[in-house]
């Protein structure tokens, strides 16, 4: 267990605070996660940017030491309190290519997520374009389709290991699979494996609830 109390500054309904909160939980870590962003504010507060100038969530403080962008949080959650942990291996082949799709829900995932995402959830049914968000989610059956496929050989992300990867793009494939209201193909492989990550207790207690 850490010396010094962890401490995440986040909503609980950000894809990016469930992902740290998800690997705390798979680590067994004891936190504190202070509200933050949105309905919450704080994060224009002087002491909040003096933490983190994106004004943005997740923040990590730990001690003296302050850590934000939600990959490298869990990235060094594995380094400094679970060295050895297979969700994040030490062999540089197998760690970069976890980290390869850490990098990946950034480049790719993100930029189609966000519009069907907030055209929906986060958007009030009177004032929902369904006609826009219906052309931004055939762009998302795209890339969803490369992890399908990839799944269709390999029961996680990485193989038969539960890793970084299956925290990072599954945290992702629920808001994909959880909105309602598209129409979109079967990803039968996808479902699968999102099933199976819905018994791990992070994800049933942090990316499960409903949306919002």
């Amino acid at each position: 267990m850490p010396d010094t109390k962890l401490t995440i500054w986040g909503r609980a309904n950000s894809v990016n605070v469930q992902k740290v909160l998800w690997c705390l939980t798979e680590l067994g870590l004891r936190y504190e996660r202070i509200d933050a962003g949105m309905q919450y504010g704080k994060t224009r507060e002087a002491e909040y940017l003096a933490m983190n100038p994106n004004a943005r969530i997740p923040t990590l403080v730990e001690g003296d030491f302050v850590l934000w962008e939600s990959n490298s949080i869990m990235r060094y959650l594995c380094l400094a309190h679970g060295r050895g942990t297979p969700i994040y291996p030490d062999a540089p082949k197998q760690r970069a290519s976890v980290d390869r799709w850490l990098d990946w829900t950034l480049s790719t995932v993100q930029p189609v997520d966000r519009p069907v995402f907030w055209g929906i959830v986060r958007t009030a049914p009177a004032e929902r374009d369904m006609i826009q968000v219906q052309r931004d989610a055939d762009a998302a059956v795209e890339v969803w389709a490369i992890a399908d496929r990839l799944l269709s050989t390999r029961r996680f992300m990485e193989g038969d290991q539960f890793t970084l990867a299956d925290i990072a793009v599954g945290s992702y494939a629920r808001r994909w699979l959880g909105v309602e209201g598209i129409t979109r193909p079967a990803q039968p492989n996808l479902t699968r494996w999102l099933a199976e990550l819905g018994n791990r207790p992070g994800f049933a207690q942090f990316v499960a609830p409903p949306m919002s």
